[in-house]
């Protein structure tokens, strides 16, 4: 019985995952104020970095905001290194992807009362 709800878990963990992830860039590329600028402006550093991202957020124990935000920053802080890419661009990046944190929210909390 454990074994089972230990699957269980894991699969609503996972589930969860894909909800924060699929926010998240659904948001960037099509619900800001910015979606259409933040579309043409997407290089490959980005879809990297959203890569590494989603990556940290599926092996984070819990998602709240702060580990949401902390995530980023640890991605953005490796991106602003490289040069050739523009530090402006990392930080636009970054705060884009922070402002969704309230709307993500909502859609874990959505995630979590419908597994009831």
């Amino acid at each position: 019985m454990k074994k089972d709800n230990l699957v269980k878990d894991v699969l609503i963990g996972a589930g969860l995952v894909a909800v924060v992830a699929a926010a998240a860039g659904t948001y960037f590329l099509y619900g800001s104020k910015n979606a259409s600028k933040n579309r043409k402006m997407v290089k490959s550093w980005s879809l990297k970095a959203k890569g590494e991202i989603l990556e940290k957020l599926e092996n984070a124990k819990e998602i709240s905001e702060e580990v949401y935000h902390k995530i980023i920053n640890e991605v953005a802080d490796k991106y602003h290194t490289l040069k050739n890419i523009d530090k402006k661009d990392v930080m636009e990046f970054a705060d884009e992807l922070k402002t969704h944190w309230k709307q993500i929210e909502k859609e874990i909390k959505a995630f979590h009362k419908n597994k009831k």
